[in-house]
């Protein structure tokens, strides 16, 4: 695995930067939010501009259709990334027009985007479900956390093959990793900003060294989580290295949310600043696939094939 990016991967993160900055961002951030919608435009871009066809694509594949996920979290963009980018194209289905959901835990449970999705993939014990959603049958849930949720009802499941359950939820487990990494990278840059702009008695808070050791120690963190990622993206997410990303993706996510609003002080914690765009969408992935403490499960039955107690 090359640790610098290839010319092709440079060129494609530089692409999708200008059209993101176009169609994302946080002013775009809280007009979605505010509506409870989905960026059909901000999609519709995308699968022009080819980013949706990156997986399977013979110049580029799931490591960098990884890298998009991980951007597209970063500047805030409104879709469903992870099952267009990876979970559909891994399970070979087509890439509908839309949001598309992934179940995330039992039948109560509310979903991302789940009030306009048509689609939802369902993990089981060895087979994958795909289901019709009808938004009208859908039961918006109010949320805090930057997505917009509803309980969904699935219609007509159709069974994948033998497998299938696996190869979805650990290309999951590498989507949702991309999409906490940018969204903790900006939410990281956002507050060593911050330490080098105010001033406490006289100095920039960053020059205490209490606090560049706490800033120190999540940057440790959040490079782990990048190239655990990355390995995983880049292996096929085999079951091992994507539970193993997710397991420390998540813990890293806990630790910088906590720290980030406790540098920022009581500005981080108000609705006029940015922070709070990714990290309450954080609070929402870490709940994804059982939270940490099934992937660490997953860590642990992969490596020793027994089941963690």
């Amino acid at each position: 695995m090359d640790f610098e990016r290839s010319d092709t991967q440079r060129a494609l993160l530089d692409a999708l930067g200008t059209l993101l900055s176009r169609h994302a961002g946080t002013q775009r951030c809280r007009e979605l939010t505010e509506r409870g919608a989905y960026d059909r435009a901000l999609e519709s871009e995308l699968r022009a501009g080819g980013f949706l066809d990156l997986f399977g694509d013979a110049g580029a594949g799931p490591l960098e259709a990884t890298l998009v996920v991980e951007q597209i979290g970063a500047e805030l963009g409104a879709i469903t990334s992870v099952p267009h980018l990876l979970v559909l194209p891994a399970l070979g289905l087509p890439v509908p027009e839309g949001p598309v959901v992934l179940a995330t835990g039992k039948d109560s449970s509310p979903e991302r985007y789940g009030g306009e999705a048509r689609q939802i993939l369902i993990p089981g014990a060895d087979r994958c479900t795909v289901a019709e959603l009808r938004p009208n049958e859908a039961t918006p849930v109010p949320s805090a956390y930057g997505y917009p949720l509803a309980r969904v009802v699935p219609r007509h499941p159709e069974e994948l093959a033998p497998g299938t359950a696996a190869n979805l939820t650990n290309w999951w487990r590498v989507g949702v990793c991309a999409e906490a990494l940018g969204m903790m990278q900006k939410a990281f840059d956002l507050t060593v900003q911050y330490a080098k702009d105010r001033k406490v008695f006289g100095r920039a808070l960053g020059s205490f060294q209490a606090l560049q050791h706490r800033l120190a120690e999540l940057s440790v963190l959040l490079e782990g989580a990048r190239w655990l990622t990355y390995e995983a993206a880049f292996r096929g997410a085999p079951t091992e290295s994507s539970a193993v990303a997710a397991a420390h993706t998540m813990a890293t996510l806990h630790r910088l949310t906590r720290e980030t609003h406790q540098i920022m002080g009581a500005i981080g914690l108000t609705r006029e600043h940015d922070l709070h765009l990714w990290t309450l969408r954080l609070q929402a992935l870490r709940a994804e696939l059982g939270g940490l403490r099934e992937h660490r499960r997953a860590v642990v039955t992969s490596r020793w094939g027994a089941s963690a107690a």
